[in-house]
């Protein structure tokens, strides 16, 4: 016994235990050189017995965990165990995981496209490669398309058109949909605000969308 120290004799005691189903105490004991009535006093003690029902718990929880797929997380977890008899918090819970090295795949939320360049429609030329910066308003409007998350779900399309020389909104339209209709009701009121007039040049993404 002399040969370990109190935490190494912790973990030779903890070894024992988890054999004693398959090995004679005493055998172990006289190989290990340990005594055994002071493994018996380890073995008794109350933090054993919680050892004992921690490793249970972490047991279970690492079977759910694996059971499906790495796709739950402490929230469909919690549930998942309370069927099987485990109540837990979704804080051990985190906790065990997190000690365990075990870690949820989170599934890719869908971001729609507001660009699709597989069509059979033509592209439309750059107007404003090579082009000098505009000198003043209403000689180009740049526009474009972004998507803005709903709270209860789904999407909804912004098209805007700006004024390149003064970077000032010229007109936008809001609407469920991305659609030809979004970008022309824009238009349109880029066009009644600002009574462009003729050598006006119009950029977005030449087509994409």
């Amino acid at each position: 016994m002399g040969h370990f120290q109190p935490g190494d004799l912790k973990m030779v005691y903890a070894f024992i235990l988890s054999q004693e189903l398959i090995f004679p105490v005493i055998t172990m004991c006289h190989v290990l050189s340990v005594s055994r009535s002071c493994y018996y006093v380890f073995r008794n003690r109350g933090d054993v017995v919680e050892d004992r029902v921690a490793t249970k718990i972490e047991a279970q929880v690492v079977d759910a965990f694996t059971l499906h797929k790495r796709r739950y997380g402490t929230r469909r977890l919690v549930p998942e165990l309370l069927d099987q008899g485990l109540k837990i918090g979704r804080c051990k819970l985190r906790r065990i995981l997190r000690e365990k090295g075990l870690k949820a795949i989170q599934p890719k939320s869908f971001v729609p496209r507001t660009t699709d360049s597989r069509h059979p429609y033509p592209i439309s030329p750059n107007l404003l490669k090579g082009k000098a910066f505009p000198v003043k308003i209403n000689q180009v409007w740049v526009g474009d398309i972004t998507y803005i998350p709903l709270k209860g779900g789904g999407w909804c399309f912004l098209a805007v058109w700006m004024d390149l020389f003064s970077r000032k909104v010229t007109g936008w339209q809001l609407l469920n949909h991305m659609k030809e209709g979004l970008i022309v009701e824009a238009f349109k009121k880029s066009w009644s605000n600002r009574n462009a007039s003729i050598g006006l040049v119009v950029h977005s993404d030449r087509g994409g969308q």
